[in-house]
C-alpha cells in the first residue's frame, strides 16, 4: 500500500507540474481538449494507458 501511495503522488506532482510552470498555456489546451471530439480524446486516453502499462512493464521488467 505504501508503494500505490508514492506512486499516486508522483502522478499528482506530474499532472499538477503544467499548471504550476504555466497557468496561461494550460488554460488554452483545456480550451482545445473541451473543443475535441469525444472520439478523438477516448483514443488519446485509450493509447495514454497502453503506452502508460508498457512503461510499468518494462520498469518491472529491469528490476
Amino acid at each position: 500500500m505504501k508503494f500505490f501511495f508514492c506512486v499516486m503522488g508522483m502522478v499528482m506532482i506530474v499532472e499538477g507540474l503544467p499548471y504550476f510552470i504555466s497557468p496561461n498555456k494550460m488554460r488554452q489546451m483545456v480550451t482545445m481538449i473541451l473543443q475535441m471530439p469525444e472520439g478523438i480524446l477516448r483514443r488519446f486516453g485509450f493509447f495514454m494507458m497502453l503506452a502508460g502499462l508498457v512503461v510499468v512493464y518494462l520498469a518491472m521488467e529491469a528490476g
